[in-house]
C-alpha cells in the first residue's frame, strides 16, 4: 500500500481529502507541524509528502530542507496559497516533485499521486499493451516483401520500441521483442542476400556509403555557410537515439535518416568508400600506394583525407577551404575544442572520432569494460556515458555557436554475437569474425553470403582464388583449433563486418545550430 504524510497546520479541514484517498486505497498520516512530521520521519517510511508551505513554527519551506536532509529521494507535494513567483522557485530548487495552489480539490490530489508514485507503474502498463498492438503490425510486415526504404522504418520501430520497453523495464517483454529482433534479422539477411549485387551497381539502390558525400554533404555547401561532417565511427541507430537529447539542446534535428553500410561492414571498407566516393575496388585502382588488404601490414585508414579531397575535386570544389581532424583520444580531443572556432572559416570541415570503435574492442579486450556493457542496453548506456563527459559533446558546444549545417554519421554498426559458426581456412585468411576472404575456406554455406567473384561485388581481391563470405545474423566464425576455447572468449561481445540491421543501417542525420 502507497503511505502518504500530509503536514498541514489546519489538517483537520482536510480531513474529507484524507478520507477520499483512503477510500482509493492509500494509507495517510496526517500531521499538523513541521516539527511533528521531522519526528515522525525518524520512525516509520513514506512513499511521498504532502507538505504544506504556510506554516506556524517550522515553515514549509524550512520542513522542506529537513526532509531532504533525511530522505533526498522522497517525492514531496507542496501545498500552499501563495503565488508568489520567488517562493516557487525557492520550493522548486529544494526539489520539490510537484506544486499545488489552495484550495485544492481531491482530483488534483489524486492525480498529482499517480503522478509523482503510479507513473513507473502506468507508463510500464501502457507501453506494454501498446507494444503488443505493435508486435503485430511489425510482425505482418515481416513476413511480406518489404523494400529498402520499409526495412528502415521497420529498424526505427524495433529501436524504438527497445528504448521505450527498456525505460518501463518490463524483462517479459524484453524476452519477446528480443525475439522479434532475431527473426527481423533473419528476413533482413535474405533481403540483402537477394540485392546487394544489383544495388551494387546502382541499380534500385538505397542509399550506401560511397554516396554520403555527393548526396548528403555536398548539397549543404552549397548553402554558403560552415558545414561539419562527423563521422563517430562504429555508431549503431540506437546509439544515436540515446545521445540524441543531449544533442539537440544545442541543435535542430533537420533530418533522422538511415543508410546502408557497404559489405563488409568493417572501418577499412566503408569508411574509406565514405571519404573516397569510391567502392573498394575503386579505391584500390585509383590509389594502388595507398589501399591497404587485410593481409597488408601498417594502418588500414591512413588516408582518409587524401581520399576526400580527391573527392571533393572529382565533384567540382577542388577549391573548397576544408579541415580535417581524427581524434583518436581523449587528450587530443580536447585540444581540437579550442580550434573549432576558427573552423567556421572553412566551407567543410570533417571530424572523424574514434571512441565508440575503441570501445567494442576493448570490451573484448578487457574484462571490466565487458561487464559494464554485458548487453545492448548497458552498452547504450555506456555510450551515453561517455558522449556526456567528452571533448566531443564540448566540441559541438562550440560549433552551436555558429551558423553552420551538420551532418553526423558513421562507417558502419555493430552485433552482440552469440552463436559460433565453424570455419576452417590457410594462415592468410583475415582475423575479422564477422567476414573472411581467402581462398581454401570451408564453412557452412547457410550461414554466410558467398561471393566467389568479388570484382563483382567491387571488392579487392588477395589472389586470383580469393571469395568473400558474410556471417549472417548473430553468428561469429571460430576456427576448428582450439575451438571451444574461442567459442568462450568471444561469444557475447561486439562484433561487426559482417550483415545485420545493427551493423548495416546506421544513422545519418542532419542537424542545423538553434541560432539560426
Amino acid at each position: 500500500m502507497i503511505s502518504i504524510l500530509w503536514v498541514d497546520d489546519e489538517i483537520e479541514l482536510l480531513k474529507p481529502h484524507i478520507i477520499y484517498l483512503e477510500e482509493k486505497g492509500y494509507s495517510i498520516t496526517p500531521v499538523n507541524s513541521g516539527n511533528e512530521a521531522i519526528e515522525i520521519l525518524e520512525a516509520k517510511t513514506f512513499n511521498l509528502v504532502f507538505l504544506d508551505e504556510n506554516m506556524p513554527g517550522l515553515s514549509g519551506l524550512e520542513t522542506l530542507n529537513l526532509i531532504k536532509q533525511k530522505r533526498p529521494n522522497l517525492s514531496v507535494i507542496m501545498i500552499t496559497k501563495n503565488e508568489e513567483e520567488s517562493i516557487m522557485e525557492e520550493a522548486i530548487g529544494s526539489k520539490i516533485s510537484d506544486y499545488l495552489i489552495k484550495p485544492v480539490n481531491p482530483n488534483q490530489i489524486l492525480l498529482s499521486i499517480k503522478k509523482n508514485i503510479d507513473t513507473t507503474r502506468l507508463i510500464e502498463e501502457k507501453t506494454t499493451r501498446d507494444y503488443q498492438t505493435e508486435f503485430r503490425n511489425i510482425s505482418m510486415s515481416l513476413s511480406s516483401s518489404l523494400d529498402k526504404h520499409e526495412w528502415r522504418d521497420v529498424y526505427k520501430k524495433l529501436t524504438f520500441w527497445e528504448l521505450e520497453i527498456e525505460k518501463s523495464g518490463d524483462k517479459s517483454v524484453e524476452g519477446i521483442l528480443s525475439m522479434q529482433k532475431t527473426e527481423a534479422n533473419t528476413q533482413f539477411f535474405k533481403f540483402v542476400r537477394n540485392n546487394y549485387k544489383q544495388w551494387i551497381h546502382g541499380e534500385d539502390a538505397p542509399l550506401l556509403s560511397h554516396n554520403i558525400v555527393r548526396k548528403k554533404v555536398i548539397p549543404l555547401m552549397e548553402e554558403r555557410k560552415p558545414t561539419y561532417l562527423i563521422v563517430i565511427d562504429n555508431l549503431r541507430y540506437d546509439q544515436w537515439k540515446i545521445i540524441e537529447p543531449t544533442i539537440i539542446k544545442d541543435f535542430e534535428v533537420v533530418k533522422d535518416e538511415m543508410y546502408y553500410s557497404i559489405l563488409p561492414t568493417a572501418t577499412q571498407y566503408s569508411r574509406n568508400a565514405i571519404f573516397a566516393g569510391l567502392l573498394p575496388s575503386e579505391i584500390e585502382k585509383r590509389f594502388p600506394e595507398k589501399w591497404k588488404n587485410d593481409e597488408d601490414e601498417g594502418g588500414k585508414n591512413m588516408f582518409e583525407e587524401d581520399f576526400f579531397v580527391d573527392q571533393l575535386q572529382r565533384l567540382g570544389k577542388g577549391t573548397s577551404k576544408y579541415s580535417y581532424t581524427k581524434i583518436t583520444n581523449i587528450d587530443f580531443g580536447r585540444k581540437v575544442i579550442s580550434r573549432i572556432p576558427n573552423m567556421k572559416v572553412n566551407d567543410i570541415n570533417v571530424i572523424v572520432y574514434n571512441f565508440v570503435d575503441m570501445l567494442s574492442h576493448a570490451r573484448t579486450d578487457m574484462k571490466v569494460i565487458k561487464e559494464l556493457a554485458d548487453d545492448d542496453a548497458a552498452y547504450r548506456s555506456l555510450t551515453a556515458s561517455w558522449f556526456d563527459h567528452s571533448p566531443l559533446r564540448d566540441i559541438m558546444k562550440q560549433i552551436a555557436k555558429q551558423d553552420a549545417n551538420i551532418v553526423i554519421t558513421t562507417d558502419h554498426g555493430t552485433i552482440n554475437v552469440n552463436k559460433p559458426s565453424k570455419i576452417i581456412g590457410d594462415r592468410k585468411v583475415n582475423s575479422n569474425l564477422r567476414y573472411k576472404q581467402g581462398r581454401n575456406l570451408d564453412y557452412k554455406q547457410s550461414d554466410v553470403l558467398e561471393i566467389e567473384r568479388p570484382e563483382d561485388y567491387f571488392l579487392p581481391k588477395q589472389n586470383v582464388s580469393s571469395k568473400y563470405i558474410f556471417a549472417k545474423e548473430d553468428l561469429y566464425f571460430v576456427y576448428q583449433n582450439n575451438y571451444n576455447q574461442f567459442v568462450n572468449i568471444y561469444k557475447n561481445t561486439y562484433q561487426h563486418g559482417g550483415i545485420s540491421l545493427e551493423e548495416m543501417l546506421i544513422p545519418i542525420v542532419t542537424l542545423k545550430s538553434k541560432r539560426n
